[in-house]
């Protein structure tokens, strides 16, 4: 049986993954209205299904049936397995782990959803650090297939066993990380992310960078991924970096548009301007204008950028962050990191994923690219030397994986 804490978006979709494969689950909040939201939503879900026909209506009855709610810790001291999908901050995951800590029973494993968090400084807040371990799921939780799989320092072997085999269970491709800012694909996306903002600053526009990565078969560029997930949280991310890794060297676009108010979707307007009800990207002269008068304030000649270079330097930057992982050990196999791009961040499946796609193109002729990016003096030169195991790989003629 499974605890989830927090009925959002996250705690929800969590959830029905569970439901969906016959597990029982209790969800815990605080306030009845936010419990009753949260089922309303799993129900208003399940019922789409059942709609059109994907479902049918005994099996709907049944899952519901599973499901029961709470507003009291003490409820979840029977679960197996609780997982938290409460705000991404430290202190708010304290509380909740204080909470766990108290009322689980002994064995019980306890997982956190944090997508970029310290899963060891979480653990630490309990007693037993060995039962903790991280369930990064993806959203919409109930549909995307990744799970990344968060190892701590003091993670249980047969707690890391037992959440591969749940995860097989609820028909999610679980992959394990270790710790680090971002785990596997946060800390490589965040690469990407950067380079498509220099991109901007040299002279590209967004609906250019997004066209050359979906011609090249990504499901979204960047900035139509940024408005969906909410440009406010890779915001919210460079105001710690600020603090944490002041020498880090970002575009300003990125924030001058969240000053604008502009999240994306969610507010009708981000890098695109959306109509209510069509998630449609149209083209925004106001943000067009925004980037120009960026260029001029630092005194940048906009120059002619091929589709190619957009394409190179987005994925040769996952491909770069990528070795830097497989050194540190976060990730132990390059064909771990080629599935959490696959099933998590729509690279195109008959490429392979990133690091297969440098294998195929050449680790020799990446290296080279790299070399060649290092020397344009708007871009970040420390960043664009190839990663040691890249350059060993290349000395012995070898390959990833």
């Amino acid at each position: 049986s499974v605890g989830v804490i927090g009925a959002g978006t996250m705690g929800g979709g969590i959830t029905m993954n569970f439901l969906n494969a016959g597990i029982p689950v209790k969800i815990l909040e605080m306030k009845q209205e936010a419990l009753d939201r949260g089922i309303a939503t799993i129900r208003k879900n399940y019922e789409a299904q059942v709609k059109k026909g994907k479902l049918k209506a005994d099996k709907y009855e049944q899952r519901m049936a599973l499901l029961s709610t709470t507003l009291g810790y003490d409820d979840l001291k029977d679960a197996d397995l609780i997982i938290e999908a409460v705000f991404e901050e430290l202190g708010v995951k304290e509380k909740v782990f204080k909470e766990l800590d108290r009322v689980a029973k002994p064995g019980a494993i306890l997982a956190s959803n944090t997508s970029t968090l310290d899963v060891d400084r979480i653990a630490a807040f309990t007693q037993r650090p060995q039962d903790v371990v991280g369930m990064h799921f993806f959203s919409p939780a109930n549909v995307m297939k990744l799970l990344e799989v968060v190892r701590g320092k003091h993670t249980a072997k047969d707690v890391l066993a037992t959440v591969m085999g749940v995860a097989k269970k609820i028909k999610k491709t679980a992959v394990v990380s270790g710790v680090c800012d971002g785990f596997i694909g946060n800390r490589m996306i965040e690469q990407y992310s950067r380079q498509a903002g220099f991109l901007l600053d040299e002279g590209a526009t967004p609906q250019q960078v997004d066209r050359a990565i979906e011609k090249f078969g990504f499901a979204m560029g960047p900035f139509r991924m940024g408005d969906l997930a909410g440009n406010d949280i890779g915001w919210a991310i460079r105001k710690r970096r600020a603090v944490e890794h002041p020498d880090m060297k970002y575009s300003r676009t990125a924030d001058k548009l969240c000053e604008l108010g502009r999240f994306g979707q969610k507010t009708g307007a981000g890098w695109y301007d959306y109509q209510a009800g069509k998630r449609d990207a149209i083209p925004s002269e106001l943000v067009d204008k925004m980037i120009e008068d960026h260029r001029k304030e630092l005194g940048i000649t906009p120059r002619k950028i091929s589709d190619e270079e957009i394409v190179q330097r987005l994925v040769y930057a996952l491909v770069n962050e990528g070795a830097h992982i497989l050194e540190d050990g976060i990730a132990s196999k390059s064909g771990d990191i080629d599935m959490v791009y696959l099933t998590g961040y729509g690279f195109p499946i008959w490429r392979g994923g990133p690091m297969h796609y440098a294998n195929q193109v050449g680790l020799f002729n990446v290296a080279e690219a790299m070399k060649r990016f290092a020397k344009n003096p708007r871009d970040d030169a420390a960043f664009w030397q190839p990663a040691p195991l890249i350059r060993k790989l290349v000395a012995e003629g070898r390959q990833f994986g």
